[in-house]
């Protein structure tokens, strides 16, 4: 018995494992796991991509600037300027606001200013009024200007042809290639070319002066082209430019009138007489000069001077009749 009890407690003793470790496994598995902490760096692609998305929220997002900061810059689109349409512009934005923002882009060269790219009627309008400006500012280069520039005119319908072949003939002027003005402008190349003959044709001061001729096609501006080349033809038309009524007419008035001064057939000049011949000194037996002879288109002319007649000059004039009578007679003897 006390050998069963002692082997009970040998196999007794010591400490109960069992429990602890239960414990130790319930301990390991309630014990959360601790992940490693990831890289935090995004793709490049996806930077790129937000960096991209945030240009583009900031050139749509709509500003408001101060008019004084925005220069002129690109090509001139409009000929001349028509008051009262200018006019209803103005009372439009004082009633009503302005709605529609202007395009500008950073000034290359005046940090802090603007330049205008399209929009430029609206510009003027709120500067007179004193109103900010509403503006879309987007990085864009020369080129890129002249394309936004020339896009936004074609979507215009109101923009004459003489106007388009102007903004072509400007752009040429300032070293733009060919296709650049047929995408600018929306037009083939052939069309380039055309515009181009035209709008080289007319300085800008005098297109000014025209303004937009809307209801002028290509087909007028061609036949004063051609107008213009005849002598004295462009100064009969800046003559017309010159008189009074000119500030009164519209702008199609102001072709009209051009293009019937340039035509008009210039008044013929007085057919000046042919240059006399040179006059013939008459002698006496002795070889003195007595008298000059000149014979031309309208006659013969005598002339005696009185300094050196010794008074034949007053003889003559006594006997002139009867001489000259003489003179004739023995002239018809040489015709019988």
């Amino acid at each position: 018995m006390g050998a069963l009890m002692a082997r009970k407690g040998i196999l007794s003793s010591g400490p109960d494992t069992s429990h602890k470790v239960e414990s130790s496994s319930k301990a390991l598995a309630l014990e959360p796991v601790k992940p490693k902490p990831k890289a935090s760096l995004m793709p490049r692609g996806a930077v790129g991509a937000l960096q991209s998305s945030l240009n583009r929220m900031q050139e749509n997002a709509v500003q408001e600037l101060d008019g004084t900061l925005i220069d002129m810059a690109g090509v001139e689109d409009r000929l001349g300027t028509d008051t009262q349409a200018q006019k209803q512009l103005q009372d439009s934005l004082k009633a009503y606001g302005q709605q529609v923002p202007v395009l500008v882009r950073p000034h290359p060269k005046s940090p802090g200013r603007f330049e205008i790219v399209y929009g430029r009627r609206r510009l003027q309008a709120l500067k007179s009024l004193g109103m900010p400006v509403k503006a879309m500012v987007r990085q864009l280069d020369d080129h890129a200007l002249v394309m936004a520039q020339g896009q936004e005119n074609t979507a215009r319908q109101d923009l004459s042809f003489i106007e388009k072949a102007s903004f072509a003939a400007q752009l040429d002027t300032g070293g733009h290639d060919r296709q650049t003005i047929a995408d600018a402008l929306s037009i083939d190349l052939p069309m380039v070319s055309r515009m181009l003959k035209v709008g080289h044709a007319f300085d800008l001061p005098f297109l000014r002066q025209v303004g937009s001729a809307p209801s002028i096609g290509r087909d007028r501006w061609m036949a004063l082209v051609k107008l213009f080349e005849m002598p004295g033809a462009k100064a009969r038309a800046e003559g017309r430019m010159a008189h009074s009524d000119w500030d009164g007419l519209t702008s199609d008035e102001r072709f009209e009138a051009i293009y019937k001064q340039s035509s008009a057939q210039p008044a013929k000049a007085a057919a000046s007489p042919a240059p006399s011949a040179k006059p013939r000194t008459l002698r006496s037996r002795e070889g003195k000069a007595v008298a000059d002879i000149r014979s031309g288109k309208r006659g013969v002319t005598v002339t005696v001077p009185a300094r050196a007649a010794e008074g034949f000059d007053t003889w003559l004039d006594a006997h002139a009749e009867e001489l000259l009578q003489e003179i004739h007679d023995r002239w018809q003897k040489t015709r019988a």
